[in-house]
């Protein structure tokens, strides 16, 4: 069997509908012809790059990927959990006001329309219980407990989860970037045990065979070409996400300083019943990986990860925030190509094709 090459999810959004979303408002009517075309050009030019999965580049995701589900409820206020970025921005989360916890959106939403233009299968990401228990204030809600939050936010993403998965979803995958931030936050890991251990609260909920449908992603961050916790030692992250219940991880690779040294790790960590999809093409770098930088980057990987257990994927999303124009949609679909390539050709040197 070939190497598995899966992307992770956002494609930097056309530039009429990033101007259309600043003038008019990211729920005005006046997007929706916008937001259709985005959509059915997105998976075209997906498909077109030989991805055998695509996704639906997010691009209904306004504002990102982290708050999608939760943005313009009634309940909750601008001024919540800050994430600093190395660029010197910073963004933000709303915050929980009001009982109770409830999706406004749920990501089955975008499989929909996905499904429809797609011809090839389609994974959905959706974020983390982890990510969004952040939006509880730390002095509490009256009447509304921490315990009853939780008991909240873990039934919403068992029924967004679900959903995805009835719908048909190739891969369900869990948006996890707060696992590296959390370290930078808390030295002492107590943050990231707590994450760790919510998560597998949520993804206790499903059966062996779902989970193997189910996977966690992985990275630094990325928005506006920079990071929130690449200086953070993965080392610190990766013995602890290998504990989550899930079936496959996607882990942030070509970016990284030392690659073997992550490899190494993760070598170390994974279980047998699980697989991992290495990055192999830096999605905030500028430079156009080749099909050979790729391959060669695959190849490395094999050489500490069991081929049955290996696949690839993209560093990160291409655009995880909606209004970011960093990088452009030639440059995130040359690079999908080349690391569709690039895997091609190192399953062929491998004996894997």
């Amino acid at each position: 069997m070939p190497i598995p090459t899966e992307p992770i999810g956002s494609i930097p959004r056309p530039l009429p509908l990033i101007a259309a979303a600043a003038e008019h408002g990211f729920d005005s009517p006046k997007l929706e012809p916008l937001l259709e075309e985005a959509v059915r050009d997105t998976i075209a030019r997906f498909e077109a790059t030989g991805s055998p999965v695509i996704t639906d580049g997010e691009q209904r995701k306004f504002h990102n990927f982290w708050t999608y589900c939760v943005d313009g409820l009634w309940n909750t206020a601008p001024d919540g959990f800050k994430i600093p970025f190395t660029a010197g921005h910073v963004r933000r989360m709303p915050r929980l006001k009001a009982r109770p916890f409830k999706y406004k959106v749920y990501a089955d939403r975008y499989l929909d329309e996905a499904l429809r233009h797609a011809h090839v299968p389609v994974k959905q990401a959706v974020i983390s219980p982890s990510a969004l228990s952040l939006m509880y204030p730390a002095d509490g809600i009256a009447g509304y407990s921490r315990d009853q939050f939780i008991d909240d936010l873990l039934n919403e993403h068992e029924t967004e989860v679900r959903r995805c998965l009835d719908k048909g979803a190739h891969k369900v995958q869990i948006d996890f970037t707060e696992g590296r931030l959390a370290i930078k936050i808390d030295p002492t890991g107590g943050l990231l045990t707590s994450f760790i251990d919510l998560n597998n609260l949520a993804l206790g909920r499903f059966s062996v065979a779902d989970r193997q449908r189910i996977g966690v992603h992985t990275c630094p961050g990325g928005d506006r070409d920079s990071t929130h916790s690449a200086d953070v030692d993965y080392a610190e992250l990766l013995p602890s996400l290998f504990h989550l219940k899930a079936g496959n991880f996607y882990v942030s690779l070509a970016g990284e300083r030392d690659r073997i040294r992550v490899l190494r790790v993760i070598r170390e960590h994974l279980k047998p019943d699980q697989k991992v999809f290495v990055g192999v093409v830096a999605t905030i770098d500028p430079h156009l990986d080749t099909p050979e930088e790729v391959r060669d980057r695959v190849l490395e990987a094999a050489e500490y990860i069991p081929l049955a257990q290996l696949g690839t994927t993209d560093d990160c999303g291409f655009s995880p925030f909606s209004d970011d124009t960093s990088t452009s949609r030639d440059t995130a679909f040359a690079k999908i190509r080349a690391r569709v390539l690039g895997t091609a050709l190192a399953s062929e040197i491998l004996g894997a094709s």
